[in-house]
């Protein structure tokens, strides 16, 4: 009754809540001690680790590097009703402490050979329905640690398959307390805080034996830790006969099949992008109109007699810029929202699945695209996630990828010009943009494996398959507003800095004898650096000089793209006594610049963005993961690759607009 590995096609496994990461740009924090006893959650991926520590701490995480790591780790606080506060960690998913990458290394040395920051208590959250595949890592543990405590969780998917765990059986077997509960539910977490305050007072015992050791032999000592699971799983697990096929088994049967998982997968992105953009354009639409009237207005009636340089600062500057940014939040918080659905339905998982088969197809590592679902949301932490790789060849490959994934920041700008210029097919071409993405990943990675990364080996993703459920509102939206402050959070400091940089390159006269903050914007600075390189995007037919200082900035953080653009008209309107809505100004250029096409040069547009480095904060983690050789490297590749995409999709597309 050996535990099997854990395998792509496995299903079953309990449900966990996605695990936060920071949103785009956010730098991980300090994990300083706090003097608090520190209780380690550890498990097998995907066993509910991170529900359990939301739910704990209120969803509170803070990010960081683990000290003298480069590894990431979820810390918190809690103070359950007894009144005792705990420093709470989230290590990372582990099978065994034979570590075989940089995450798995980190649980070990925690647990086994750490002793400065070694954790009071650890808990092991074990899946009820998979109980041997836990225990396993239980039989480590319980021989290094300290103290250690087993939380069962989805003991409800166990019943569902005849299955049943008793805790009481479970810990006069295994030697340890054990506390079953429901962290959706917040059932069982009072339990669970009176036995960690039980153990810590209780007299420490050291570590325990399974039985004769056995240095020499690992595999007489793998034999032993599987007998003693065989029989703490005989005496603590009841089982009845369940013929059906469960409702699970159905589902994935069609949405992880060869031919038809891909196409539900397409669907499902579609429906995502269809409902974001549709639902949220009122919503848009009225912030827009407050951004620029009211409050516009109202900080024109205070700043009347202020100076020139502080007015312009202030109104065509902050407000201009970081308005337009607000104004997407609905948009960012529908997208999340959906995300977070999905996430906690189980599915996000299968499709995780069905695209590692075409990666795996194109002679890319399964494993990688793990960092590149991340990548998605944000590429910074997805950078991050290339340690969970075991090679380094394969990180610095996944690495290189990353950036071409579509971030949350590049949303915005797609769907400001989709609803721009496409109106009623927006949801449609934002979903392009997402299907492109994917396929600069392959042919990219493709084109790495055929040259580079020839002799690189590949290997499976090995993942285990929460089961599905139905996502719950209080996860859904806790999640949601965790990503949505996040957000907002990093982005309005950068874009906030950037707007203050970009105006005072908007307020520097470089050509005519006007005062600085007086000058008409065409013969500032910042006109003249974006006019500069304006003629290389000729070809590709945007090369307004405007919309290259946008992309000049979006270098920084591509949330600042719509804000220097804001910007950019804003200054331009006042100078002419005009109140053009931004849309409007954009259709203008883009139909100067491209000689009457503006559909092809907003999708070369669109696709340059793209394909060209995200920001400097994903830079500054590819020189910290991979060197910095091999991103300055990325940032080259990807500036080429940007052009030459742009390039065909304008040449190509006045064939057909």
């Amino acid at each position: 009754m050996n535990p099997p590995p854990p395998s792509a096609t496995q299903t079953g496994a309990p449900p966990s809540s996605p695990r936060q990461v920071p949103s785009c740009h956010e730098g991980g924090a300090s994990l300083a001690p706090t003097g608090a006893p520190v209780i380690a959650l550890a498990g097998t991926p995907n066993v509910g680790k991170s529900t359990l520590f939301n739910a704990l701490t209120g969803a509170r995480r803070t990010m960081g590097n683990w000290p003298g790591t480069t590894v990431e780790v979820g810390r918190g606080a809690w103070r359950p009703r007894t009144g005792t506060a705990y420093d709470l960690v989230d290590l990372p998913g582990a099978y065994s402490l034979d570590a075989t990458s940089p995450d798995e290394e980190l649980t070990r040395d925690l647990v086994v050979t750490d002793e400065a920051h070694r954790p009071d208590v650890v808990v092991l959250v074990a899946d009820s329905a998979h109980l041997s595949r836990s225990l396993y890592l239980l039989s480590e543990l319980r021989e290094r640690a300290q103290r250690v405590i087993v939380a069962l969780t989805m003991t409800d998917v166990a019943s569902r398959r005849g299955i049943r765990v008793d805790p009481d059986r479970l810990a006069a077997a295994v030697g340890v307390p054990v506390v079953a509960l429901d962290p959706r539910a917040r059932r069982g977490l009072a339990a669970l805080a009176d036995a960690i305050e039980r153990d810590l007072a209780a007299p420490h015992t050291a570590p325990r034996q399974l039985g004769p050791r056995h240095d020499g032999d690992p595999l007489a000592r793998a034999d032993e830790r599987f007998a003693w699971i065989d029989a703490c799983v005989d005496a603590a697990v009841d089982r009845q006969a369940t013929a059906r096929r469960s409702w699970s088994d159905r589902v994935d049967a069609v949405v992880m099949h060869r031919l038809a998982g891909p196409l539900v997968l397409m669907a499902v992105m579609w429906v995502v992008f269809q409902i974001t953009t549709t639902v949220a354009a009122p919503l848009q639409d009225a912030l827009d109109r407050w951004v620029s009237g009211p409050l516009t207005d109202g900080a024109n009636t205070l700043l009347a007699g202020a100076p020139t340089l502080v007015h312009g600062l202030i109104v065509h500057g902050i407000i201009a810029g970081v308005g337009m940014l607000l104004t997407f939040v609905p948009l960012m918080a529908l997208m999340f929202l959906l995300l977070a659905l999905l996430e906690d339905s189980g599915y996000m998982a299968r499709a995780a699945v069905v695209a590692d088969r075409t990666m795996r197809a194109m002679g890319l590592p399964g494993r990688a695209f793990l960092p590149l679902i991340v990548g998605f949301g944000c590429n910074v932490p997805a950078i991050a996630a290339t340690r969970v790789l075991t090679g380094a060849r394969q990180r610095v490959l996944t690495a290189l990828l990353v950036p071409f994934t579509s971030c949350s920041a590049r949303l915005t700008v797609y769907v400001m010009l989709a609803t721009t210029f496409f109106e009623e097919w927006a949801g449609t071409v934002v979903f392009a943009m997402y299907l492109l993405s994917i396929l600069l990943i392959v042919g990219v990675g493709f084109a790495l494996r055929r040259t580079l990364w020839r002799t690189m080996g590949t290997e499976p993703l090995l993942l285990d398959l929460p089961a599905y459920q139905r996502p719950t509102i209080r996860v859904m939206t806790s999640v949601t507003w965790m990503r949505l402050k996040g957000f907002l959070r990093t982005a309005s400091g950068i874009v906030v800095a950037t707007v203050c940089v970009v105006w005072l390159l908007q307020a520097v006269p470089v050509k005519g004898s006007a005062a600085l903050g007086e000058t008409a914007i065409e013969d500032s600075a910042y006109a003249a650096v974006a006019g500069t390189l304006a003629p290389a995007f000729a070809p590709a037919g945007f090369n307004q000089w405007e919309a290259t200082g946008a992309l000049v900035t979006g270098f920084v953080a591509k949330e600042a793209v719509i804000s220097s653009w804001a910007q950019t008209y804003a200054v331009s309107d006042a100078e002419q006594g005009a109140d053009t809505p931004l849309g409007q100004n954009i259709r203008r250029d883009f139909e100067a610049s491209s000689g009457g096409h503006p559909v092809p040069a907003v999708l070369a547009f669109m696709a340059f963005l793209l394909a060209y480095t995200p920001c400097v904060a994903t830079l500054a983690a590819q020189r910290r993961e991979i060197g910095l050789r091999w991103a300055v490297f990325g940032v080259g590749m990807q500036l080429a690759v940007a052009w030459t995409l742009a390039v065909v999709v304008f040449q190509l597309g006045k064939l057909f607009w």
